[in-house]
């Protein structure tokens, strides 16, 4: 065997079915693997579910949405640059400095809204956004890697649905406290409150990472000890991220990834801050992070770790499932969309109060949550299912987060090109549907093992 320094030496995507895990008695004390991915929740709940929550409101909760999207940009841009070394970094600084690091820019990104309020310096919120980028990529492929690494095989949806679920949390919560501190209010934009609040939470969130335990001291549900060894070298870690690169599966990935947030600027922009008054947009991104709560639990729970099912046929099923709910929600979406366009300047905003008019877009909103929730989760499962090593999951994470931010910088951009709002929704709903052939091709050749 070629050793890892040698310049012969190639990593291999290892099967999961046949990637040895080291065994290990339990040993009393030794932190759990569970509670682990519970902790990570709570940080993403602090840092990305506020993100998401102030993000869903439209314009990042003010009046005009061109410095918000303008910053989201920004974000998206850097985001996918980083990620494709993030997952080296990762590898190198290990999981809790990683998600540490990559907390702290969510704070100063909402401080530069709440500057924003008394300044309009959009500026200082562009650059922001750029720098959130950075932590983004660090936070997410060091989440995603953990979430992959840290269960036994039959609990990954698990797993991954429960961290979604907790960090969906933040954004329910995250959309009521605009909703409560703005109940009464007729403005536009969200107050100083709201975004000191935001702050806080982000903070703590930041923090939390720190209290995340050393990988090699987490023990699984079946006793077997995490292996989460970090890069030998740097060659070693180039080496590996080309040949994950240049992996078919992964190939096949991107696709779906360059689809997974590309949706969001019309959702968030198109549909609720458009649509709506600030009181029901706030009330929507409860519904719509809720949404996202229960469709992960139901999905990861009960679909993905099915284990009377074979893992090919469980990967089918769940395609088959996201792919009806993918074309339910576009296909309402586009009875809601022909009625209005950006244009319309003096549109009359909807009131959740007024049921005959906010049913019906409220109910669409809702949809695209759970198909948000559903995609996501199942694009992660594809990615655990494609290998058990730490290693290679922080890399394949890594050169997802790094397409799937591509599509979101591109897409905020077409928000401020101004391009109209049924145009955004074909292209999101083209952009999923090409991306289901392709994850086929990859669970088709899982090997068809029952755990």
């Amino acid at each position: 065997m070629a050793d890892k320094n040698d310049s012969t030496y190639k990593p291999v995507a290892t099967p999961v079915d046949d990637y040895q895990l080291e065994e290990g008695a339990k040993v009393a004390g030794k932190p759990n693997s569970f509670m682990q991915i519970v902790i990570l929740g709570f940080v993403c709940f602090g840092c990305p579910g506020m993100f998401n929550a102030i993000n869903g409101l439209g314009g990042g909760g003010q009046v005009d949405s061109t410095v918000s999207s303008n910053s989201n940009v920004a974000l998206y841009a850097t985001f996918a640059f980083f990620s494709v070394f993030s997952g080296s970094i990762h590898n190198y600084l290990g999981p809790r400095l990683t998600l540490f690091i990559g907390g702290l820019p969510y704070v100063l990104y909402i401080g530069s809204f709440l500057n924003y309020n008394h300044t309009l310096n959009g500026t200082f919120v562009i650059v922001a956004g750029g720098i959130l980028g950075v932590g983004a990529a660090l936070l997410w492929t060091a989440q995603g890697a953990m979430v992959l690494s840290y269960p036994t095989e039959n609990e990954k949806g698990k797993f991954i649905s429960t961290c979604w679920i907790i960090f969906n949390l933040g954004g329910v919560l995250g959309a009521l406290v605009p909703f409560i501190l703005n109940y009464n209010s007729e403005a536009g934009a969200v107050n100083d409150g709201t975004y000191i609040a935001f702050l806080i939470i982000m903070v703590c969130g930041a923090a939390l990472a720190l209290f995340m335990k050393n990988p090699s001291s987490i023990i699984r549900s079946d006793n077997t000890q995490v292996l989460y060894p970090k890069s030998a070298s740097v060659k070693e870690e180039v080496l590996g991220l080309y040949h994950a690169l240049f992996d078919w599966r992964m190939l096949c990935l991107i696709p779906a990834s360059f689809a997974s947030n590309f949706f969001y600027q019309y959702q968030f922009n198109g549909v609720n801050g458009y649509l709506f008054t600030l009181r029901s947009r706030s009330l929507n991104g409860t519904l719509y992070w809720g949404m996202q709560m229960l469709a992960a639990f139901v999905f990861g729970n009960y679909v993905m770790d099915k284990e009377s099912l074979s893992r090919q046929l469980r990967g089918k099923l769940g395609l088959g499932i996201v792919t009806f709910f993918t074309f339910l929600a576009w296909i309402l979406g586009v009875i809601l969309q022909k009625d209005y366009d950006r244009d319309n300047k003096h549109y009359d905003r909807i009131d959740f109060t007024d049921s005959s008019r906010a049913a019906f877009p409220m109910i669409v909103f809702l949809l695209y949550g759970l198909v948000d929730a559903v995609y996501q989760n199942y694009v992660y499962w594809v990615i655990g299912a494609m290998s058990n090593d730490p290693l290679e999951l922080a890399r394949f994470v890594g050169l997802y987060k790094a397409f799937q931010s591509a599509g979101g910088a591109i897409s905020w951009k077409v928000d401020v090109w101004g391009v109209d709002y049924m145009t955004q929704l074909v292209v999101d709903w083209v952009l999923m549907a090409v991306s289901f052939p392709f994850m086929y091709l990859v669970i088709r050749k899982l090997p068809n093992i029952s755990t």
